[in-house]
């Protein structure tokens, strides 16, 4: 069984920083593309960054430039580096990977969740 456990989401105040950690455990053959999501209250869940095992990276525009995704393959682990935080940056942020197993197609995975606060 595959699962993804994030971790260092928390309250900040508005300019501070924050750093999401984000680690895939379980029988994993390959991991090709590793993402950051989040959705704030009311709205959709929305793609913020993504990673593939090939070193390239996207971000959406409204975090370019402040945001950093990056991972560590050996860990099977992805990161956000978070920086110039604001107010609508608040939301629930998730991690998204899509996982081969020793066995079987590649398939989709979320982590549970964590909880990103930046106040004014």
């Amino acid at each position: 069984q595959v699962q993804l456990v994030e971790s260092g989401g928390g309250l900040v105040q508005a300019g501070g920083s924050l750093r999401l950690s984000c680690a895939a455990s379980g029988s994993i053959r390959n991991i090709n593309v590793m993402a950051w999501y989040r959705q704030a209250p009311g709205k959709q869940r929305e793609l913020v960054a993504t990673s593939t095992s090939g070193g390239s990276t996207t971000y959406s525009d409204s975090i370019q430039g402040r945001f950093t995704i990056s991972r560590d393959n050996a860990k099977n682990t992805v990161y956000l580096q978070m920086n110039s935080l604001k107010p609508e940056d608040t939301a629930v942020y998730y991690c998204y990977a899509d996982i081969t197993q020793s066995f079987g197609p590649p398939r989709k995975y979320w982590g549970q969740g964590t909880q990103v606060t930046v106040s004014s």
